[in-house]
């Protein structure tokens, strides 16, 4: 019997435990009134940067989102290999704060600069510790992030985590490929490639030109995105960022950008800029490589409406990272993503294009609404869910009815897959619409649960009894022993984690 009891806890116990080990969100199981899904993960509620590691600082940045804060007395500080040794940290006083569990301590909230004096040229590894917690009554487990220290005594814009991933690299050189296929850029290729390649079309020749164009052309994104990010990195708007004063006017950018690609406006350089780089252009000699360089740097500040719009949008979204190596290579992926079609046309690969054609539109539409999905994002920071939940349906309406989805017409094959897939856009805006008026917000499951399924799980809650004395205990363990029930007992401090 006492076996099958113990199977039984363990069978019980195990999921909390797996769960405890592998998310690194606070666990469901921390109290009644708590939910995971209303907690970031760790790295999220807390950014560590490496701002600067010269030959006498190391200068620490910690950007505590809204709604968390860190503790002071909970910050650690080692090194490997341990003879390398660092001056004590100069913390910054914190606010001072009364804690239920740990008494007056001292906190931080938003953004936090710890330096610590260093005086050995040695590179080493950096062990910060820290723990934090959340305004609603919940605190994370202590962590521990390691930052590599240069050792050449150079400045080192690191961060603790990867700003930027092949993923990432991968979504920006779609959207350069993307962008060549707008109506504004696809009709220019020939003239383009006619400047450029001057009949050397195949073989070594045409393929060095096209790389000459297309390198130089992608390096100057690169710098405006290297730019961008310490332009960003400067001003902390990744921390910034966390505010409504700057979500909401990042969001209208991007509403701005869209409705210049579906057409109400366009977006260009100055007049008198953009005459003067065209006359430039211009007086350039195609058909040699430092001619093809010339005019890639050239084609890369003469933007054309159709690229202005994202790639503003672009700018926008890397100055919001702050990460200057991230910003760089991720538009210098968008560069060589707008230039390979060049390439294919400079390798005999012209006939592989497709036609010009309305479709074009299309896929300026297509990133006018992309551009309209990150804005929703942005806002989704400092609106409520359902608030969320209600653009997201209007986006997606507003695509159903472009799509025609209520136009019954006669109509193409085509037409009636697009109609089709407006139909099921309308039907999705429609559950958001439902689902945000009932409380929900999240767009991946905007319905709310059925209600059998909600008597249910509130009678699963109230099985639970919640005691927090001895004495309390006492009487429900005495209550069991005496209607011959087991019991099991889940103990837990809102301040720490399963």
């Amino acid at each position: 019997m006492r076996r099958l009891f113990f199977l039984l806890f363990l069978l019980l116990a195990s999921p909390v435990f797996a769960t405890g080990l592998l998310d690194n969100r606070p666990s469901a199981t921390l109290g009644a009134a708590s939910n995971s899904a209303d907690f970031l993960p760790v790295h999220e509620a807390f950014k560590l940067n490496l701002v600067q590691a010269d030959a006498q600082t190391v200068k620490l940045r910690f950007v505590a989102t809204d709604g968390y804060y860190l503790y002071r007395h909970r910050f650690q500080f080692r090194t490997e290999p341990a003879d390398i040794r660092l001056g004590a940290p100069n913390i910054p006083k914190g606010e001072a704060k009364h804690d239920e569990f740990f008494g007056d301590v001292e906190v931080y909230h938003g953004v936090l600069d710890i330096e610590l004096p260093r005086n050995d040229p040695r590179a080493f590894t950096l062990l910060v510790g820290y723990q934090g917690c959340a305004d609603k009554g919940l605190c994370y487990p202590p962590e521990t992030a390691r930052l590599s220290i240069d050792g050449q005594g150079a400045p080192l814009p690191a961060t603790a985590e990867q700003g930027w991933t092949w993923k990432s690299l991968l979504l920006f050189f779609l959207a350069g490929v993307g962008l060549t296929f707008t109506p504004c850029v696809l009709p220019m290729l020939p003239i383009l490639s006619g400047v450029v390649l001057r009949g050397q079309v195949g073989g070594l020749r045409g393929l060095s030109l096209s790389l000459a164009y297309v390198l130089p052309m992608a390096a100057s994104f690169a710098v405006l995105g290297a730019l961008m990010g310490l332009f960003g990195a400067g001003l902390n708007l990744q921390a910034r960022l966390q505010s409504a004063w700057v979500l909401v006017p990042f969001a209208a950018f991007f509403v701005l950008f869209a409705l210049a690609m579906f057409g109400l406006f366009d977006i260009k350089l100055p007049q008198a800029l953009s005459s003067r780089l065209d006359n430039l252009a211009h007086r350039t000699k195609g058909g040699s490589l430092l001619g093809a360089a010339v005019l890639g740097v050239l084609s890369s500040l003469l933007v054309s409406p159709c690229v202005s719009a994202p790639l503003a949008g672009a700018l926008l979204y890397i100055s919001a990272s702050g990460d200057a190596l991230g910003g760089a290579l991720k538009l210098f992926a968008l560069g060589l993503g707008m230039g390979a079609p060049l390439l294919l046309v400079a390798t005999g690969g012209a006939a592989w294009l497709p036609k010009s054609g309305p479709w074009m539109n299309t896929v300026k539409n297509a990133i006018g609404v992309l551009l309209l999905g990150l804005a929703i994002g942005l806002l989704s920071r400092v609106l409520p869910g359902p608030a969320t939940l209600l653009l997201v349906g209007l986006l997606a309406a507003g695509v159903a009815l472009f799509l025609g989805a209520l136009e019954f017409v006669v109509k193409t094959p085509r037409q009636r897959l697009a109609q089709l897939l407006g139909l099921a856009l309308l039907v999705y805006a429609l559950a958001c619409w439902y689902g945000a008026l009932s409380g929900q917000g999240d767009p991946l499951r905007p319905l709310p649960p059925p209600a059998a399924a909600s008597g249910v799980e509130a009678a699963k809650t109230d099985a639970w009894q919640t005691v927090i004395t001895p004495a309390a205990l006492d009487a429900e363990l005495a209550e069991a022993k005496a209607a011959g029930q087991p019991v099991l007992l889940d103990w837990y401090a809102d301040w720490c984690i399963s």
